[in-house]
């Protein structure tokens, strides 16, 4: 983090991408912080929390995106510099603000980071290309493909944002992300911290009969706009005037596998890379492909510039020939692979490398790594609790999933996330399942996911009548992305105490009648009240309270408390496979048909203990 806060101008340091934002944003004045967590845009704001008081600025983990997203309006509209940050779904979750924003305006420079996820690496449901949301929303984006650029154009994105008093887009992938590279510093400038909202009934009138006026302010911006993506330099050319008939237009991390592929094939082919993806510059497009006979279109995710281009292509060049994702030369999903777009310049030029990309691309997929599903930690509460639910109502029940940690849990042994939507939707999907079947229906949802779109849905079930299960899985942590902290559990992003707010008072105030915290890892416990609450004609709440085990071994060993470990007693074992097959520890393993411990991975739980019938499990030195 010293990096970050590095005040010597033009010194060289390594930063991740998502950290060299952060430090844009201090070179630009920024006051005003925001984000829910969200990989891989996480490091981000958790940046900001370790910076902000040393930084002199305000920083915040909202509870969800979308009052993430107004906070950070807020500041801009009293003239506080401000960012937002978080992954594609938030930028879902806060589009309800986000496009009347666009319309309303700023008055000091906002950012909003987006960072989109190909390859799923940390998205479960859906590859998601957030640049449409610059088009829908008509608000301009920027796309750095690399840490130098992270900075560089967050702080143009900063400028421009200001001068024409409109939020921007910031959208990197997840190499960009995660990526790190050398930056050099430029000057720290020490924002605004403290403004003032100026009452305007000129400006904030996006409502008829007034919206179509703010529309069309929005477009003439828009148009302003456009002209500066002619002659900024973050839109730039490179080997124009080569003698090549085949022309390459590009964006983001997408560059630089470019660059590296011509590198290997030794061509000199002419490169559009494209910095400001909205407004794009028409000028510069159509100059750069008025004399070329074909174009490469290389982007992550979707054919986006593909689309674009060619529409520009008809007035200056209409038999120009277009390669790229919607013929098949590179592929529609996943992450683009350096390999992709050798084999695809390869095919178009006959230009063969020193290495056979087709023979690359056939070993990348016979490598020789065993493909297992990820597992929650050694002592996970949310296992004993997939245990001791699935023990009562068995392979019966419907189980409704959230976005969590406890996402693992569709996998086998647990198999208790029969479907994922979104943020909240477990509650709301399962209401509807109750309210047409008569299967028994449980919706698990975590701590932070609750305070982030789940109450909506429990008001629902309440007000509209059905009766599911609903068990709040309650880790104290938004535990998946970080161990960011959330209204449960009384610490703020700024380190700061704060008010504790109780999930079971907040069930209880939204009206439901049954409503039990529970310790998960007291299997019986936890056993009877699933047993007890699927019977109720009302809805049901459990809260399965304990701290997430990884926070709670360093808590321990900061606190000098031994943590206790266990061995299985060969005499007692009859080898049911209870504590592997249907509990699933980690930790617990099978050799020469007898179950061991690892004793570097257990944490001590002794949920083993509990559910061992023949009491086989015992602690040991």
């Amino acid at each position: 983090m010293k990096s970050i806060l590095l005040d010597k101008y033009g010194k060289k340091v390594i930063l991740l991408g998502n950290e060299a934002i952060v430090r844009g944003a201090l070179e630009a004045g920024v006051g005003f912080s925001s984000t829910y967590p969200g990989t891989p845009a996480s490091e981000i704001g958790d940046t900001f929390s370790e910076i902000a008081k040393d930084a002199n600025l305000y920083f915040e983990y909202s509870t969800n995106e979308k009052v993430a997203l107004e906070a950070a309006a807020g500041a801009a509209l009293c003239g506080v510099r401000s960012m937002v940050s978080f992954k594609q779904y938030g930028l879902n979750v806060s589009s309800d603000s986000a496009f009347p924003l666009a319309y309303i305006g700023v008055r000091a420079g906002m950012v909003i980071v987006v960072a989109d996820d190909p390859n799923c690496w940390s998205s479960a449901q859906s590859e998601q290309d957030s640049r449409y949301y610059a088009r829908l929303a008509h608000i301009p984006m920027l796309e750095p493909s690399d840490s130098q650029e992270c900075k560089d154009f967050t702080k143009i994105a900063f400028d421009l944002s200001e001068k024409f008093s409109i939020p921007l887009l910031l959208r990197t992938t997840t190499r960009v992300s995660h990526g790190r590279g050398v930056v050099t510093l430029g000057k720290i400038v020490k924002g605004k911290k403290r403004g003032r909202f100026n009452k305007d009934s000129i400006r904030f009138r996006n409502f008829p009969p007034y919206i179509m006026e703010t529309h069309e302010e929005l477009h003439k911006k828009l148009d302003e706009l456009r002209k500066i993506s002619e002659e900024i330099d973050i839109n730039f050319s490179l080997n124009e005037g080569s003698r090549n008939n085949l022309g390459i237009v590009t964006s983001g991390v997408a560059f630089n596998y470019v660059m590296d592929t011509l590198q290997d094939l030794k061509l000199n082919l002419p490169v559009l890379k494209l910095g400001m993806t909205y407004p794009i510059p028409g000028d510069k497009i159509r100059n750069f492909i008025k004399n070329l006979e074909s174009i490469l279109f290389v982007e992550e995710i979707e054919p986006i510039l593909e689309e674009s281009v060619s529409a520009l292509a008809k007035d200056v060049n209409p038999e120009l020939k277009f390669y790229g994702k919607k013929n098949g030369y590179l592929p529609r999903s996943g992450e683009l692979k350096e390999w992709h777009i050798l084999l695809a310049i390869s095919k178009i030029t006959g230009v063969k490398s020193q290495f056979n990309p087709i023979a690359q691309k056939e070993e990348y997929k016979k490598l020789s790594v065993v493909k297992r599903p990820p597992v929650m930690c050694p002592g996970c509460p949310h296992r004993a609790s997939f245990f001791a639910t699935k023990s009562v109502v068995g392979e019966d029940a419907v189980f409704g999933g959230d976005i969590g940690c406890y996402i693992l849990g569709i996998y086998s042994p647990y198999e208790t996330q029969d479907f994922v939507f979104s943020m909240g939707a477990s509650e709301g999907v399962i209401h509807g399942i109750k309210k047409v079947s008569d299967q028994k229906a449980i919706a698990f949802i975590g701590d932070s996911t609750f305070f982030h779109a789940g109450i909506p849905g429990l008001i629902n079930t309440v007000y509209n009548e059905s009766n599911p299960l609903i068990i709040i899985l309650d880790n104290r942590s938004t535990a998946m992305t970080g161990h960011q902290p959330h209204p449960g559990v009384g610490i703020t992003g700024m380190g700061e105490k704060s008010k504790v707010i109780n999930i079971e008072d907040i069930v209880m105030a939204c009206g439901v009648e049954n409503v039990m915290v529970v310790d998960p890892f007291n299997v019986k416990e936890m056993e009877d009240a699933v047993r007890e609450y699927l019977q109720k004609e009302k809805v049901s709440v459990i809260v399965a309270k304990r701290e997430c085990q990884l926070l709670a071994i360093r808590r321990k060993k900061r606190e000098g408390i031994v943590i206790p470990k266990f061995g299985i007693d060969q005499s007692l074992c009859d080898g049911c496979g209870i504590c592997l097959y249907q509990f699933g520890c980690p930790a617990i393993f099978i050799d020469n048909d007898k179950f061991f411990i690892d004793k570097d991975l257990c944490t001590g739980c002794a949920v083993c203990v509990r559910i061992c019938p023949k009491r086989a499990i015992k602690a040991v030195k």
